[in-house]
């Protein structure tokens, strides 16, 4: 059997930059370096919620997001460390230590150049909505939740991995709450809501309004709080106390240390990085789509690909799993980047701010950034799908309402298998219900003659009907006639179910004759073998075939 043809790796970027024109360059440098200042204080934030140094998401906005925009198959896409995956990277780096993090980031990278090789890109879109959304609003519960230890101040020295242990432990040091610290967080969360911002391109803001908007809420924010601590002199826990400061440059490339015994409980968090990777970086992309019409839609098997280039080398520099982010990609679009040279440009403008004033960093207080946190888990959520759930059915309600459920007090990998099975025993109930059999009107028969209509889909969730029909039969039945001119398709349990059916009629003296079969069933009757069996004459285009020949 020849192996399956691999995706050829095309990067948009090589495509796009014919015919790019100087002023597409301006308006991609301008677009890439304001995404590049919304970018820091997320990567700041995004690393230490995961417990990781600040450095580390900076590393990974530098290092992974140039690799995504450079290799990628999206023309506006940026790349970087994402609020999606602080729960489990946490999760991970307390259970694993942070050698084995990297390690499976890396391992992550490789399952997703493999399935963009492969060209499963696709796949990913057949994840049913009802299980993104629910765990997409679970995980932005547990970046809440994790952010109420520096948004009030608490002294937890390390806060739990799981959600009943991290209400345990703010239970337990409730009384240790620093007033400062929510009054700054609550401060930077209403300047990040309240800033100005330029989202309508239909109806732009004018005149100071507009000006203020070229600035992110989230970089006034912070940099307010910053200067406002460090003037008051307020008693705050700052990057600096807690980690001492951020190095003025990256770190060397180095491998993760490695342990047979280490890895092989890996598998797991493995598959989760590289799911809720491909997950968050084809949606992402699809957003983008919808926000550029005018620009080539993105290739997903490239955009894997890259995907998994970008988590292979980022954990080198000490990098965290790294995606396609949607606030940074329709800041760049809003921006007005066009091309894969917005991405770059990102990545370089941050490479330059940690150059030039990553010693400032250490006065920035963590309150501060638990504020913009919460907004970020705030947007992350589809609150008014909870809203709306009585508009739907009772499928589309249990999985949305396990998975965030199985998100918040599991984990992310229960959730989504649980989600995933749940899903398809549900579409398999579904597709068994719409099956029918049902007596047809085909006019005058032949006596003893009787005839029945196939509708749906003949499989294995289906075959129950079949088998029940020789009982429904009414006494002296000569023959069976089976309408299949809506049988759109038929599996091998469906085969077997009619090879049953024909060997039990015919022990009974009533033949089994087919009608009207579509294309796919009959392939699958000859192939078999039970056309053979039945012979030429039990299967007629029509019904009325059989009424000339009798």
């Amino acid at each position: 059997m020849p192996l399956p043809r691999l995706h050829p790796f095309r990067p948009r970027s090589l495509a796009l930059l014919q015919g790019y024109t100087r002023e597409r360059f301006v308006a991609d440098l301008g677009a890439g370096l304001t995404v590049g200042i919304v970018a820091l204080p997320l990567a700041l934030a995004f690393a230490i919620a995961s417990g990781l140094r600040p450095e580390q998401g900076l590393a990974t906005a530098i290092v992974a997001g140039l690799l995504i925009s450079l290799l990628g198959g999206s023309s506006v896409q940026i790349g970087g460390p994402a609020g999606a995956f602080i729960v489990v990277v946490y999760g991970i780096l307390q259970r694993h230590g942070l050698a084995n993090l990297l390690l499976a980031t890396m391992g992550a990278g490789v399952l997703l150049f493999i399935m963009g090789a492969l060209k499963l890109g696709v796949l990913v879109r057949y994840i049913p909505v009802a299980i993104v959304t629910g765990f997409t609003n679970g995980i932005a519960v547990l970046i809440a939740l994790a952010q109420i230890k520096d948004f009030l101040g608490l002294g937890i020295p390390s806060m739990p991995a799981d959600f009943f242990g991290q209400l345990a432990a703010l239970s337990a040091h409730a009384s240790s709450l620093n007033p400062w610290a929510p009054a700054t967080a609550l401060a930077c969360m209403v300047v990040v809501l309240l800033w100005p911002k330029n989202i309508d391109r239909e109806r732009p803001l004018s005149g100071a309004r507009r000006w203020l908007a070229l600035l992110p809420g989230t970089v006034i924010a912070l940099a307010g709080a910053t200067a406002a601590a460090a003037w008051l002199a307020l008693p705050l826990e700052t990057i600096g106390s807690r980690f001492g400061g951020i190095p003025r440059s990256l770190p060397a490339p180095a491998w993760p240390a490695m342990s047979w015994a280490g890895m092989s409980q890996l598998v797991i968090p493995t598959l989760t990085l590289a799911l809720l990777g491909a997950i968050e970086s084809l949606l992402c992309a699809r957003v983008a789509d919808k926000l550029t019409p005018d620009l080539p839609r993105h290739d997903p098997n490239q955009e894997l690909m890259a995907q998994g280039l970008a988590n292979l080398v980022a954990p080198l520099f000490g990098g965290l799993p790294a995606t396609g982010t949607i606030a940074r990609t329709v800041t760049n679009i809003r921006a007005g980047g066009t091309s894969p040279v917005a991405g770059i440009a990102h990545a370089l403008a941050l490479l330059l701010i940690l150059l030039a004033v990553a010693p400032l960093a250490q006065h920035v207080p963590l309150a501060a950034l638990a504020g913009i946190l919460l907004v970020v888990a705030w947007n992350m959520c589809d609150w008014h799908e909870f809203a709306r759930l009585r508009r739907f059915n009772f499928t589309y309600r249990t999985l949305l309402l396990g998975t965030f459920t199985l998100t918040v007090v599991t984990d992310l990998t229960v959730a989504v298998e649980v989600g995933l099975i749940t899903s398809c025993v549900f579409f398999v109930w579904r597709m068994g219900q719409l099956f029918t059999i049902s007596r047809f009107d085909a006019g005058p028969l032949p006596e003893g003659v009787v005839a029945h209509e196939l509708y749906g889909a003949l499989f294995f969730g289906a075959v129950g009907k079949i088998e029940a029909l020789p009982e429904q039969l009414p006494i002296g039945t000569r023959a069976v006639v089976f309408e299949m001119h809506r049988l759109v398709v038929m599996d091998t349990s469906g085969l077997e179910a009619l090879r049953e059916l024909h060997r039990t009629l015919t022990k009974a003296g009533i033949a089994l004759v087919l009608a009207h079969v579509n294309a796919q069933p009959l392939s699958l009757l000859r192939r078999s073998g039970l056309a053979a069996e039945l012979g030429d004459a039990a299967i007629v285009p029509s019904i009325a075939d059989l009424k000339s020949a009798s």
